[in-house]
């Protein structure tokens, strides 16, 4: 709900303004972006691996994913760095401040994701998650897809709109 609200307001602010100038987008973006869907890859296969009775590689590749989601949120630190470096910040102008609000607030969530993977990764090394426990893998797995549609869709906003 929170990133309708805030599309909503994006489409509402664009149009009635004359003041919009689309921000430029660090490239590092799409960097950041395949990094997230490798680490949704790597659940994946985390979540296979475990279906198969192959724990060890669930807790590899569960790391991995986890790692990774840890990667893209170092990614999009840089990608504000460089906002930041380019004299563009969150009130140079609307287009702007949508852009650091979005990214933002979906780098909490991800802060929030990290946690439940992180939860799972340290249970399943401690043998306290496996195949019958598979409630807070499957969960958490679910929310990180969810995440990382909606960073698709942000880049496709970002790019299309902003």
């Amino acid at each position: 709900m929170v990133f309708a609200a805030f599309t909503s307001a994006l489409v509402v602010r664009r149009g009635l303004s004359d003041d919009w100038s689309p921000t430029p987008k660090p490239p590092i973006l799409f960097v950041n972006t395949a990094v997230l869907l490798l680490s949704s890859i790597a659940l994946e296969m985390a979540r296979r691996a475990l279906k198969s009775g192959a724990r060890a590689r669930f807790n590899t590749w569960w790391t991995t994913g986890t790692a990774l989601g840890m990667l893209f949120l170092g990614g999009q630190w840089l990608a504000w760095l460089e906002l930041k470096a380019a004299g563009v910040y969150i009130a140079t102008n609307p287009s702007s401040s949508f852009f650091y609000v979005l990214t933002a607030s979906h780098a909490f969530h991800l802060l929030g994701g990290l946690g439940a993977l992180a939860y799972v990764d340290v249970q399943a090394l401690r043998l306290q998650l496996g195949p019958a426990k598979r409630t807070a893998i499957d969960i958490s797995a679910i929310f990180w897809h969810f995440l990382d549609g909606i960073w698709l869709y942000l880049m496709v906003l970002f790019y299309v709109w902003g």
